[in-house]
């Protein structure tokens, strides 16, 4: 992003795991609780940072906050370049 004069701009890719609004909390917790658990052996940390992965587990809570300000973020980059939803 430097050579497009924007020098400390960083783009990251990411991964999780998403439900319907309205899934019922204890749902949404249980789900979050088993990720957690998987994403934390050691095969599995291994397994993705082979591929340059970093394992970032959070609450639900943190995973919205997070969409939430990406979603900010690349709001202002498209209104910058005058990008438009058709």
């Amino acid at each position: 992003m430097p050579e497009a004069g924007l020098p400390d701009f960083e783009i990251r890719s990411w991964f999780g795991l998403l439900v319907p609004a309205g899934t019922p909390a204890p749902i949404v917790a249980r789900l979050n609780a088993e990720t957690v658990k998987v994403l934390g052996r050691a095969d599995v940390k291994s397994r993705l940072g082979a591929q340059g992965l970093d394992v970032v587990p959070g609450t639900a809570e943190q995973f919205a906050a997070y969409i939430k300000s990406e979603i900010a973020r690349f709001s202002k980059v498209a209104k910058a370049a005058g990008i438009k939803a058709e």
